[in-house]
């Protein structure tokens, strides 16, 4: 498209040039959103409850259901999450064994 292409934005309510409304569709396709075992989205920095136990593994360690975790960072894939725990380095979760708090 050139410069000269214009297309009205319904939620402004002004006139765009057309290369703009092109490049913040692709920026909206590359964003994932991470979502917990309720559905709820979750963001970088906030806090889950675990719903299960679960096993670590190389950790010799169980997490228990309702540990809370805290400032999780999302990894960029829909179901990984990135946190920090006392005594694990490295702690990956599936956002299926969460809930956001």
């Amino acid at each position: 498209m050139s410069d000269d292409d214009y297309v009205y934005d319904e939620a402004s309510g002004e006139w765009v040039a057309a290369s703009t409304v092109q490049d913040a569709a692709v920026a909206d396709a590359d964003t994932v959103v991470v979502r917990d075992a309720v559905g709820n989205v979750l963001a970088d920095g906030d806090q889950v409850t675990l719903i299960k136990d679960l096993t670590v593994k190389g950790a010799g360690q169980t997490l228990k259901r309702g540990t809370l975790i805290r400032s999780i960072r999302l990894t960029g894939d829909a179901q990984e999450i990135d946190c920090k725990f006392d005594g694990i380095k490295g702690l990956v979760l599936r956002a299926e064994f969460v809930r956001k708090r």
